[in-house]
C-alpha cells in the first residue's frame, strides 16, 4: 500500500514514515499543502495522510483542491484540534477519518488499513431502497431520478443506511462501520451528520426514509 503523508514537522513526519514502512507501506513525505496536492496529483497513493496546519497552504484546502480535481484518494486528516465543530469542518472539506494528535500509533495503522480496505471494496451493483438510488461505482446518489450532491462522509453513511434497511443503527454502530471509531465522545458528530442527510435526503420529499429510533439510534425505513 502506498500513502503519501503530508505533515511540516520532520520528526512526526520521519516518525510516521518510520513506523508506516515497518508495517509494510510504501510512503512519500510532503512538508507543505502545495507540495501535498502536486504529489497526489502526479503520483497514484492508496492513502493520504493530511495534518490541518501547513504552512504554504493549509490542509483542509488542499484536501478541498484535490476533491474538486476529482481525486477520491481517502484522507486521514491529522491534527491537534479535536472538537465535534473541528471534526465536522475537516469532514465537510473533503476527508474521509480525523485522529487527533497526539495519538497511539497502533490506532494509526488500523484507521490507515480501514480506510484504504473499505476504499477498495467500494465497488457493487447499485442499491435501490423505495425511490431512493445509490451508484456505489460512480458515488452517486437520487432520489425520484433527481440527483443529491453529497459530501463523501454523507455518501457512506448514506451507504450505510441502503446496505442495511428496516435494522436499527446504533450510534456505536455507526460510528464502527462509516467513522472506524468506537468511543462514545464521537457520537454527537453522528447526530449532526444524520441531520446533513436528512435536510438532503427527506426534506424536499413527502416521504420520510431516515427515522430516529428512541434511544437506541436510526433506521432507513419506509413508513
Amino acid at each position: 500500500m502506498r500513502v503519501l503523508v503530508v505533515e511540516d514537522e520532520n520528526k512526526v513526519a520521519g516518525f510516521i514514515q518510520r513506523g508506516l514502512q515497518e508495517e509494510g507501506f510504501s510512503v512519500d513525505l510532503a512538508y507543505d499543502g502545495d507540495a501535498g496536492v502536486d504529489l497526489a496529483k502526479s503520483q497514484m497513493y492508496d492513502l493520504i495522510l493530511m495534518d490541518v496546519m501547513l504552512p504554504v497552504k493549509d490542509g483542509l484546502t488542499a484536501i478541498k483542491e484535490l476533491r474538486e480535481q476529482n481525486i477520491s484518494t481517502p484522507v486521514l486528516c491529522l491534527t491537534a484540534r479535536d472538537a465535534v465543530e473541528d471534526k465536522v469542518v475537516g469532514l465537510n472539506a473533503g476527508a474521509d477519518d480525523y485522529l487527533a494528535k497526539p495519538f497511539a500509533f497502533a490506532e494509526l495503522v488500523a484507521r490507515c488499513r480501514a480506510l484504504v480496505r473499505r476504499n477498495r471494496s467500494d465497488r457493487g451493483a447499485e442499491i435501490v431502497f423505495s425511490d431512493l438510488r445509490l451508484d456505489p461505482v460512480a458515488h452517486k446518489v437520487w432520489r425520484q431520478d433527481s440527483e443529491i450532491d453529497l459530501t463523501s462522509k454523507e455518501y457512506a453513511l448514506l451507504e450505510y443506511f441502503m446496505r442495511n434497511p428496516n435494522q436499527t443503527l446504533t450510534r456505536a454502530m455507526i460510528a464502527e462501520n462509516v467513522w472506524d471509531y468506537t468511543f462514545d465522545s464521537f457520537t454527537n458528530i453522528i447526530d449532526v451528520y444524520v441531520n446533513y442527510l436528512r435536510n438532503k435526503v427527506d426534506r424536499p420529499y413527502d416521504k420520510k426514509l431516515i427515522h430516529t429510533v428512541r434511544g437506541q439510534g436510526y433506521m432507513l425505513k419506509e413508513v
